[in-house]
């Protein structure tokens, strides 16, 4: 099978981890030699319910006896879209009622941004540098670094960068502006969170010069943080609001939603305005409608917070030289990247998946499913600090 994976399967890196996978359950994922391992990182903060949670295998398998695909997004009345959408409206801030459903984050970037160009009749987008929205060519275009898209160029023309947390940059948001696009937490950046009120003054600032606000909370959404949405800790609604990863409960989904005034706009004036064939999908909108009820009827964002502190308290070490990020969503900064390769490669020989950030090197990611448990969390954090340890 390995040696298939690499000759017919395309790879993103040179040096895929390429563990062979059997099964998942619960917080553990277990390779073809039965060996258990740990997972602190979730699908990379797709599976918030961890693996093969029951409320989730039972909507899709009773989706499955139902139908699959019936029809491109948006024409015929599918019950678990309908549900989910409204699940999704009834839980957040006015005027975002109207949500669009499509297969992934990065298609979802994709259509946010469409509608802020067809809403305000602009061109331009103002980005923030080490910003990451996904790699399509529009969501590549919002980038904010050159290295990993400079060999796909042309991309987006009229696209302007700002540095996230500062405020100096705010003036370059102007009547030109068609929408400022911003991570909540800034993800691959190194789980880099607004201070002093930045959010706000972003969205000031647009209401000033008719700018819409885009919010990204594909990673930071679903309950990591320990609110629904990343954005209800910052005093700041977004105009169109996009999600994915763990939305989808393990399955394929991304969605951005806005007010009903925003989102009739593709409707008409080109109709057929963004269009997708499997966008809505039943068996994963059961997959999202069951996951995004069991997050909101249980206690586990609440959880989230507690077990936050607890990993907080139990990684110090004098080669972290901080955690940064919220909830479940946390990343463990060392003093240097070899650190980082060594206690996330040594991390999966001793059981424990970590994983890396996009553009900040010295970053170890710790985002595990809002289920784990505190033993668990204790058993981690204790196989980072033991490798910790054998490397001084």
């Amino acid at each position: 099978m390995k040696s298939d994976f690499f000759k017919y399967q395309a790879q993103t890196t040179p040096h895929p981890l390429a563990m062979e996978i059997s099964h998942a359950n619960g917080s553990y994922i277990y390779d073809t030699n039965n060996n258990a391992y740990l997972d602190f990182v979730a699908g990379v903060s797709a599976s918030p319910l961890g693996h093969n949670h029951p409320r989730v295998i039972n909507a899709i398998k009773e989706q499955l006896d139902k139908y699959l695909h019936v029809m491109v997004y948006g024409e015929y009345i599918q019950k678990p879209a309908v549900e989910l959408t409204k699940l999704l409206a009834n839980n957040l801030p006015f005027p975002l009622e109207k949500t669009y459903l499509t297969n992934s984050g990065t298609e979802a970037i994709e259509g946010a941004l469409k509608l802020a160009k067809r809403a305000t009749g602009r061109s331009e987008i103002i980005a923030a540098k080490n910003a990451y929205h996904g790699c399509t060519m529009g969501s590549m275009s919002v980038m904010g670094f050159e290295e990993r898209k400079q060999a796909y160029r042309p991309l987006l023309p009229d696209v302007r960068f700002i540095t996230f947390n500062d405020e100096s940059g705010l003036h370059h948001i102007t009547r030109k502006t068609a929408c400022v696009i911003l991570e909540t937490i800034q993800g691959g950046a190194g789980f880099i969170e607004p201070t002093n009120n930045y959010l706000e003054k972003v969205r000031a600032q647009c209401d000033t010069v008719g700018a819409l606000l885009i919010l990204d909370e594909i990673q930071p959404g679903i309950g990591r943080t320990g609110k629904l949405f990343g954005f209800e800790h910052y005093n700041c609604i977004p105009d169109i609001l996009v999600t994915g990863k763990g939305l989808g409960g393990g399955m394929p989904i991304g969605a951005f939603t806005a007010s009903t005034e925003l989102m009739d706009l593709l409707q008409d004036h080109p109709k057929l305005g963004h269009i997708t064939t499997f966008g809505g999908h039943p068996l994963i909108a059961a997959s999202a409608l069951a996951t995004l009820s069991e997050i909101l009827e249980s206690d586990l964002m609440q959880q989230a917070v507690e077990k936050e502190q607890l990993i907080r308290e139990l990684l110090v070490h004098p080669l972290i030289s901080e955690i940064r990020g919220k909830g479940l969503m946390l990343a463990l900064i060392m003093e240097s990247e070899e650190i980082t390769n060594m206690v996330i490669l040594t991390g999966q020989e001793h059981g424990l998946i970590l994983f890396w950030l996009l553009f900040e090197p010295n970053a170890i990611r710790i985002t595990p499913p809002l289920t784990i448990s505190n033993e668990e969390i204790i058993k981690g954090c204790s196989i980072i600090l033991n490798i910790l340890n054998s490397i001084q």
